[in-house]
């Protein structure tokens, strides 16, 4: 058998801090002994496997599958079809949980667990999604339990079993993060149990017959979540335990395992108010919000380089937080292409200019990358003193020119895998007195952003949405006169969002920009 050779150099501290945590313990065993010795710098050599490709920790080459467990059937939700396959933001809600697992650093393999009926379209998610890590579909029981015992009997049958930790995860919380799984990972090095749980912050109350038996004190309550993680070997012994007790009955792992096993301690790795489970319709509403939220986190600063040689065509280019936007592409080396009213007649109302002038961009660059849409007229006025020429503009501009922008744009960039980004206001979320109409046609586009990622993502269709908070440009000047410079955003940071957004990858997202 071959072997790879790992040679790291430097003081013990230069290697801890550049090595992951799989090499920290056998560090640290040498150091006492290199100290007594005197030696300050050194080398160390590692021999590797290949079959096992990565040194192993103090759990003797632990290996962490993900289950993810995704046996609802929506019963609880209401909804003729299970939770997990509604989509938000762009994509089916196991979709994000599966990212999570797949992205993860600290997770090896990923196994999911499903109804029988659904294994196909799960099937059909992974291959979309390119998804490696899934190496496992496996049918689920009539019970959470049942279904955990799926996974676990499953890999009880691998040869590497005594290495195996299951990390098992609600396929419906989408918000779980590395920074609890990389908890996790760690805290298995030491336990052989673990559960994810929050501090309880209502009163918990013991009832009985509709009357309080208990109060129990709150300090001492926390509220579980997920992931619970345990080495396969003891939830396995645990659930053989359970299955010979005729009274068996628990709603999760860790249960199983207090019951079954007592002396088995199960640490708690403390989780995230936002590690929510979506259960009911309500939790919808929640999670939409979460995820306008959540990008703050995915949300990195990306090398503006990297739009050097694309093809962007803004409508609404002559000015404010399209010209901007148009200017600072052009800067980093895009191929930008402005069409608007002003500059050379182009309507977005109007499908045939629109057609004509994306057209005219492929004819010439054979590709278009992204496509942005600020075109938007504002009249500060209040509904009854607006004549019906005035609704109609704006209802033709902001909303049917966002319908027609991405319609005539979709064969453009179905070719490219590209990116539409439309733009919304803070009045969105709720109407401002004196301008209605615009206020609803951005609530509108909100919704066509959404609906586009979730139509479009089989093409590989990005959208999403920018909702700048009050920006310095000549349509909020002609509306509200001259405001002190320090209330707004400038039309450039805006601008520098748009680009952000657009070398993205995620999709049906609003993202805020704030100063």
């Amino acid at each position: 058998m071959n072997w790879v050779t790992i040679q790291l150099s430097g003081t013990f501290q230069d290697i801890v801090q550049n090595q992951t945590d799989n090499f920290v313990v056998y560090l640290s065993i040498l150091e006492d002994f290199l100290s007594s010795l005197k030696i300050n710098n050194f080398t160390f050599l590692f021999l590797i496997s290949p079959a096992k490709n990565r040194l192993v920790n103090n759990k003797q080459g632990m290996k962490n599958i993900g289950v993810i467990l995704a046996g609802g059937t929506g019963v609880r939700f209401g909804s003729a079809k299970p939770k997990q396959f509604i989509r938000i933001a762009g994509k089916r809600i196991i979709e994000h949980t599966l990212e999570i697992f797949e992205s993860s650093t600290v997770i090896d393999e990923i196994a999911i667990v499903t109804h029988t009926e659904y294994i196909d379209e799960i099937e059909e998610i992974v291959i979309q999604n390119s998804f490696k890590k899934v190496k496992k579909i496996l049918p689920g029981g009539k019970t959470r339990n049942e279904s955990s015992l799926s996974a676990i009997n499953a890999y009880w049958n691998e040869k590497e079993r005594d290495d195996i930790s299951l990390v098992f995860h609600d396929a419906v919380r989408p918000f779980l993060s590395e920074n609890i799984l990389g908890e996790v990972s760690k805290t298995l090095r030491n336990y052989n149990a673990i559960d994810v749980a929050i501090p309880n912050t209502d009163t918990i109350i013991e009832v009985e017959n509709n009357k309080i038996v208990s109060i129990p004190d709150r300090s001492r309550m926390m509220n579980g979540q997920t992931p619970q993680a345990f080495r396969l070997s003891v939830i396995k012994k645990a659930y053989d335990l359970a299955l010979k007790d005729p009274e068996f009955k628990a709603t999760d792992d860790c249960g199983v395992v207090k019951t079954y096993l007592p002396d088995e301690p199960i640490y708690i790795v403390e989780g995230h108010e936002t590690n929510i489970k979506i259960t009911h319709e309500l939790d919808l509403y929640i999670s939409d919000k979460l995820f306008q939220l959540r990008h703050k986190e995915i949300f990195g600063h990306l090398d503006f380089s990297l739009m050097k040689d694309k093809v962007l065509v803004v409508f609404g280019g002559s000015e404010g937080i399209g010209a901007a936007t148009a200017d600072l592409a052009s800067q980093y080396g895009a191929k930008v292409f402005r069409f608007s009213r002003q500059l050379n007649g182009i309507n977005v109302k109007k499908k045939k200019l629109v057609r004509n002038a994306l057209q005219s961009v492929f004819d010439e660059t054979g590709r278009i990358d992204f496509v942005v849409n600020s075109a938007a007229v504002l009249q500060k006025q209040p509904l009854e003193l607006m004549d019906y020429s005035m609704i109609f503009d704006a209802l033709d501009i902001n909303l049917k020119g966002a319908l027609i922008v991405a319609k005539e744009s979709f064969p453009f960039l179905k070719m490219s895998k590209g990116h539409l980004l439309n733009y919304t206001s803070s009045s969105y979320t709720r109407g401002r007195g004196y301008y209605s109409v615009y206020s609803a046609t951005k609530s509108a586009i909100v919704n066509l952003t959404q609906a586009l990622a979730e139509e479009w993502h089989s093409s590989g269709i990005r959208v999403n949405c920018i909702n700048p908070e009050r920006t310095k440009t000549p349509m909020r000047e002609r509306n509200f006169g001259i405001e002190p410079d320090d209330s707004l955003l400038m039309a450039e940071d805006v601008a520098e969002a748009t680009i952000n957004t657009l070398l993205h990858d995620f999709s049906g997202q609003v993202i805020y920009v704030k100063k």
